[in-house]
């Protein structure tokens, strides 16, 4: 889409995504497993956080669609690095190690795909330390899983009616076309890679942040539908407001894929040193909308106000936690 957007296009555009497809398709999968909000370990989380002692464990696991193995094999493997230990920081955690889960047809195939997790793990300074392979297999496939640990969490489950949402993302970048990946980290300096990451456990551990996501395929607007779930909230969202490279549409961007990106909730009274922490790595970061108790997402464009969705009626994930009840005086 070019020249000016429609609101109402924009959002049936959106809801029609396939990232948010793939989201919606997780409630079949946690409802099978009876697992979600009210489990002991929540799931809704970019990853599972495990007590243990003075912190927690974060364990979490990510698997790559085949049209992207097949066709940029050596990114799919880079991403096995890349998307895991974002959903590490996006916890405020730092990462401790990488384990892969590989199928290919033969060693040749198999050979890319490793040269991109090899390289990734260098950039980021994470070490493999194990996993599965098949060589052997009728198709190729790839996923990974990384182990984290974090001494304050930020989760998707404690945003509060109030806070300012905050969308921080690396600008520095391109997309790899025709697909939606915003590649900013692949030709990044490792060591600005790993001083970025440590922005999100900063403001962990200084109680800064109070919920946060990283943008995954669902797009900005996708993620923040996926944390105003977790938190049982909803919110308005000024979506030109979310910091956009110069000449992309918008309605490219509202989709695209960032290899940095997070969507935090964040209390009034912490908002400027959160954007300054960002502002000193060069990471563009705004605020962009603000948490509500009605359990719907609401979208605003040039003065025009849409609904884009209601949880109360059409759940995404199933990972929901119970609407926010305000809070109320002892009698």
């Amino acid at each position: 889409m070019t020249g000016p957007v429609a609101l109402g296009q924009l959002v049936a555009d959106l809801q029609a995504a396939t990232g948010l497809a793939h989201k919606r398709d997780i409630a079949a999968v946690t409802a099978a497993l009876g697992v979600g909000a009210q489990s002991p370990v929540r799931v809704g989380d970019d990853c599972a956080a495990l007590p243990d002692g003075d912190g927690w464990l974060l364990l979490a696991g990510e698997g790559f669609l085949s049209r992207l193995v097949a066709a940029d094999p050596w990114f799919a493997g880079y991403c096995g690095v890349m998307v895991n230990l974002s959903d590490v920081a996006a916890m405020g955690g730092r990462p401790q190690a990488i384990v892969d889960i590989l199928w290919a047809e033969n060693s040749a195939q198999a050979d890319r795909i490793l040269a991109g997790l090899k390289a990734g793990a260098e950039a980021y300074g994470v070490p493999i330390v194990g996993g599965h392979c098949n060589l052997r297999s009728a198709a190729a496939g790839f996923g990974a899983a990384v182990l984290g640990r974090a001494t304050r969490l930020i989760t998707s489950f404690d945003a509060r009616p109030g806070d300012q949402l905050v969308f921080a993302v690396d600008l520095r970048g391109r997309f790899r076309e025709p697909d939606p990946y915003w590649d900013a980290s692949t030709t990044a300096p490792p060591g600005r890679l790993r001083e970025d990451l440590e922005i999100l456990p900063g403001l962990a551990e200084a109680g800064l942040v109070r919920a946060g996501k990283d943008v995954s395929m669902a797009g900005f607007v996708g993620t923040t539908l996926m944390l105003l779930e977790s938190s049982g909230v909803g919110a308005r969202l000024e979506v030109a407001a979310i910091p956009r490279p110069p000449g992309v549409p918008l309605s490219r961007w509202l989709t695209a894929f960032p290899s940095f990106g997070f969507v935090l909730s964040v209390a009034p009274e912490h908002i400027s040193t959160t954007l300054a922490g960002f502002a000193r790595r060069g990471i563009a970061a705004a605020v962009a909308g603000e948490v509500t108790a009605h359990h719907e997402l609401r979208l605003a464009l040039d003065g025009e106000d849409a609904l884009f969705w209601d949880l109360a009626e059409t759940p995404l994930t199933g990972c929901g936690a119970r609407p926010h009840q305000p809070e109320t005086l002892d009698a």
